[in-house]
């Protein structure tokens, strides 16, 4: 597989695009002043401790406490065992829906954050601390060897578990990481080491810390998917940053010096994604609708609870049966779907409305294909088979805001839903206005603004009814052009003062009273 690192910094954010096979597959952007915060450890204060919501919220010095599911406390110091020892994590009959935790309101406690706030939701948490390496994952307060699922060779495995043996003191865990596979014991000495003189020094700032206070910042964006993704198959890396280039070039010189011919220093005028056709594909990706290249399509919409995603075939025309078709077009649209996630970033419950196919053996095929793309996504993924109306329901783990939610903001005229109100419902509730004003006040004259579009809609096209509303409310109404309003706004102003009397009538106001 041919894959590709472009990294491209600007004055307002930090872009990483990662292309396989000539294929955009990821995107990820960190905004200049909003780091990220996945990976950092903190030593924290805990503020509630909520055993019916089976979670504590702890402050780690952000704006919002962190939310610290029981479940995502991996020592048993703070789980409180019974005499049988039920309790304990260690005990395979433990349960995750009724643990008891010894914690207090303002107890010390380190926690490590595994997801982003996200809608005014505050970072998820864990008390199990994990710091990644380029070859290795130390887990401290941890007595277990793991080695990754993607080393198939089990000589290999066998050897790197021995390393791990023979590296590993007692109460410190050790992941070892895909890209360990083939490398020497003597590379893998020096990054365990490395790590193990990260965590002294986490610990010895711990001590001298008042919480709440970071005691470990993970890598910024850039250097982080340098670390985590720079793979033997990664041919080139490309950076238009001179700062990120000699940063990156330091790192891979520590680490692998073997992977530095693959570094690259950008230094076309022309802006890097837009050399690579890397913009575009970025753009399309703020768009609902996804084109497949048979002509079908598919829809995204993003809601507060689920992503739902439906397969339609568009200006696809098949020369076979209609069973036939729509299993072209489902295999396409599994595949498809599968990129989409990973670039747009989508998580939680996801539901597929696939085209209609009468036999199973059909439904298992898109099943099954769907399933093998999604093993090129990193994030944890459990799917369930299509149902009998034609709906596959995935959930997709969060670690990260959505592409969407890191590049846009919720609009101010339809707060999110993607349409305003048309110029007849406004006008309508212009009407109500005057109404509940007129029944109070005995002014004759006021001034309404509006967006140019509409007051050329009301002076105009609709004069008629604009006529209607001073006969029935006995008012003169001057229409003024105010380019700052939105299109579902208005303004009244009294002629004689200039006064602005919008809120005075305002409908929640009222309610409120």
């Amino acid at each position: 597989m041919n894959k590709e690192i472009f990294i491209n910094e600007s004055m307002g954010e930090t872009r990483i695009a990662i292309q396989e096979n000539n294929q955009l597959v990821e995107v990820y952007v960190e905004k200049q002043d909003n780091h990220r915060m996945v990976g950092n450890v903190y030593k924290g204060k805990v503020e509630n401790v909520l055993p019916g919501m089976q979670a504590a919220f702890v402050d780690i010095g952000y704006d919002l406490n962190a939310f610290l599911p029981f479940s995502e406390i991996g020592s048993d110091e703070y789980i409180i065992e019974d005499n049988g020892g039920k309790n304990s994590k260690n005990n395979k009959n433990f349960r995750y829906d009724n643990i008891e935790v010894d914690l207090k309101k303002d107890q010390e406690i380190y926690v490590q954050v595994i997801k982003e706030p996200f809608a005014g939701k505050g970072p998820r948490v864990t008390t199990e601390v994990a710091l990644p390496g380029r070859l290795l994952v130390l887990v401290p307060n941890a007595n277990y060897i793991g080695i990754s699922k993607k080393i198939w060779d089990k000589f290999e495995r066998r050897r790197l578990k021995k390393i791990a043996q023979r590296l590993r003191v007692e109460n410190i865990g050790v992941i070892i990481r895909t890209v360990a596979e083939g490398k020497s014991e003597q590379h893998i000495e020096n990054d365990y080491n490395q790590l193990i003189d990260n965590w002294n020094k986490i610990q010895n700032k711990a001590d001298h810390e008042n919480a709440p206070a970071i005691v470990y910042e993970d890598l910024e964006t850039a250097s982080s998917v340098v670390r985590d993704l720079l793979t033997p198959d990664v041919e080139k890396i490309i950076i238009d940053s001179k700062r990120l280039f000699k940063k990156t070039q330091k790192y891979l010189e520590d680490v692998s010096p073997s992977l530095l011919d693959r570094l690259e220093l950008y230094k076309l005028k022309s802006p890097l994604f837009e050399s690579f056709g890397i913009e575009s594909e970025i753009e399309k990706l703020m768009r609902p609708k996804a084109w497949l290249k048979s002509g079908a399509y598919l829809i995204i919409e993003k809601t507060e609870a689920m992503v739902v995603v439906d397969v339609n075939s568009g200006r696809f025309v098949g020369k076979k049966l209609h069973e036939e078709n729509s299993l072209k077009i489902n295999l396409e649209a599994a595949r498809e779907v599968a990129r989409q996630l990973r670039l747009r970033d989508l998580s939680g419950l996801i539901v597929i409305d696939f085209i209609d196919m009468k036999f199973q053996d059909n439904q298992k095929k898109v099943y099954h294909e769907l399933r093998k793309e999604l093993k090129r996504d990193r994030a944890k993924v459990a799917v369930a088979p299509i149902t009998e109306f034609g709906l596959l329901e995935m959930t997709r783990q969060r670690i990260r805001v959505s592409l969407l939610d890191s590049m846009s903001e919720e609009c101010p005229a339809c707060h999110g839903s993607g349409r305003i109100i048309s110029q007849e419902t406004l006008v309508t509730r212009i009407d109500h206005w005057l109404r509940r004003y007129k029944s109070k006040h005995r002014s004759l004259r006021l001034q309404l603004e509006l967006h140019p579009e509409n007051a050329q809609y009301l002076s105009g096209e609709k004069k008629h009814i604009l006529r209607g509303l001073m006969w029935q409310n006995f008012v003169h109404l001057k229409i003024i052009e105010n380019i700052e309003l939105g299109q579902d706004e208005f303004r009244f102003l009294r002629t004689k003062d200039g006064k602005d009397v919008t809120d005075e009538m305002n409908l929640e106001k009222d309610k409120s009273k």
